[in-house]
């Protein structure tokens, strides 16, 4: 099991050579980060998945700490024979804390936030059409409405694959990777 640390404990663990473990998206990684993290999102955590540094303490996080509680048995299970711990609340409370964090603007937004902004946007469109020009434009905000509800049940979401492939969301080349350096 994780053990949840504040962000100074996880800072000092560091120090002590603990790997630190972001289990965000790449999209999410790209734009905000720890410096140094290796990124090891969730959706990638298949049994495929090379186990971490045995021996060594390992720190994830995410955002908020939400998703790495949700998914400490996993992650527990994949940092090896050396302890595993959690920050509590995530790169936001790393943040609060006053540590250092690395920020590229140039990369999109986060893609559920797209996601976000675009589906509020038809929502209200399909409202305000509805009201001002006919009814039937009503549809557009049920349109929307069912596919967040079929996102939700079935965990593909229509609108992430449409944007995801927008010309927007191709990372700024940096000469860098965001994705998980391979582990000896």
């Amino acid at each position: 099991m994780l053990t949840s640390i504040t962000p100074e404990e996880a800072a000092g663990k560091l120090r002590e050579g603990a790997v630190l473990v972001d289990v965000r998206e790449p999209d999410e990684h790209a734009r905000e980060r720890i410096p140094g993290a290796l990124n090891l999102p969730l959706s990638r955590l298949g049994a495929a998945e090379p186990v971490l540094p045995p021996g060594r303490a390992v720190v994830f996080h995410c955002r908020s700490g939400a998703r790495t509680q949700a998914h400490a048995a996993r992650l527990a299970a994949r940092a090896g024979a050396g302890p595993a711990y959690v920050v509590a609340g995530g790169i936001d409370a790393w943040k609060r804390a006053g540590l250092p964090v690395a920020a590229d603007r140039r990369q999109p937004l986060e893609l559920m936030r797209q996601v976000q902004i675009a589906a509020g946007t038809l929502v209200v469109l399909g409202v305000v059409l509805g009201a001002l020009v006919s009814p039937w434009l009503y549809g557009v905000s049920a349109f929307v409405g069912a596919g967040l509800v079929f996102a939700g049940v079935s965990g593909t979401c229509g609108m992430a694959v449409l944007l995801r492939r927008m010309p927007w969301n191709r990372q700024v080349p940096d000469g860098r990777r965001h994705d998980v350096p391979p582990l000896s």
